[in-house]
């Protein structure tokens, strides 16, 4: 019995479609509504018949004609991606995200001209008037302002969005605005970094906070969080153990060596660090369960 495909074909997505029939030059997909879609030759799976069910993403060729392919994007349509453009001309910049076709940015959203070679941060909609798929570097017009119906403690997908002076701004499942203070940063961060983050707290005024570490994670002292900052800014890394001179610690970190001691063994029971025999190293992402 062929299976059915489970709904339309949606342009920018990945779908899920039927295989209709297969000719020399590639098989027809069709939806639930009998569209076709072609999925060209080379990227039809060997072992592929009619009738099979196949996941492929869909976009538009040069053509403008809807094509498929089985290799998944650097994003879809809905999603924000940190892409290179490729190429500028007087229609906009064209980025790479994976299908033949590059992504195009409109100049009107663009906010400053975006140059070859260069990364951004974007989020990619379906154009209004041209129903073609379009990315805009000017996220905030794309950040929901309703209310959120998210709970305190809840594990989100972020993206880092922009360094402020109170710490990183971040898009949460891709449709609203959190913030993760600098101080409660222990990690090199970068624009465009995708991650998994916690609610921290909901505020009255709509605004959220995000934390990196889960729940249950207990504030560090001081002390320990002076070593988890010099840590972040010298690549991860500190020539500094329970063997070196008192001397040096102080030098380095104006503390005392009993003090060092006490702090790296807190740091090191929430899994934060790593005591090697001259020093110690920061265990990137890992945090107390």
């Amino acid at each position: 019995m062929t299976e059915i495909a489970e709904q339309k074909y949606m342009p920018g997505k990945m779908n899920r479609l039927t295989i209709d029939h297969i000719e020399p030059h590639g098989a027809y997909l069709a939806d639930l509504e009998g569209n076709q879609i072609l999925l060209p030759t080379k990227w039809l799976p060997r072992k592929a018949k009619t009738g099979d069910i196949i996941e492929v993403f869909i976009y538009f060729d040069s053509e403008d004609r809807p094509i498929a392919t089985i290799h998944k994007p650097l994003a879809q349509i809905g999603e924000i991606a940190f892409l290179q453009a490729a190429d500028v001309n007087n229609v906009g910049a064209f980025l790479e995200w994976g299908p033949e076709k590059q992504l195009l940015v409109p100049f009107r959203e663009q906010k400053a001209r975006m140059e070859p070679g260069r990364r951004y941060l974007v989020y990619l909609y379906t154009d209004s008037e041209t129903n073609r798929i379009a990315a805009s570097a000017k996220i905030e017009n794309f950040i929901d302002k309703e209310p959120v119906d998210y709970q305190e403690g809840q594990e989100v997908e972020i993206v880092l969005w922009d360094k402020t002076d109170l710490g990183f701004k971040a898009v949460i499942e891709n449709k609203h605005q959190g913030l993760i203070y600098e101080n409660e940063v222990f990690e090199r961060l970068s624009r465009g970094l995708k991650r998994k983050a916690y609610i921290s707290k909901l505020r009255e005024d709509g605004k959220i906070d995000l934390r990196l570490q889960p729940p249950g994670y207990e504030k560090i002292d001081n002390m320990a969080e002076k070593i988890l900052t010099r840590l972040k800014f010298n690549n991860g890394y500190l020539p500094l153990s329970d063997k070196s001179d008192a001397e040096d610690i102080y030098d380095s970190l104006e503390m005392s060596k009993k003090n060092f001691k006490k702090a790296i063994g807190q740091l090191f029971k929430k899994q934060l660090i790593i005591i090697e025999e001259n020093g110690i190293r920061l265990i990137r992402g890992r945090s107390k369960e």
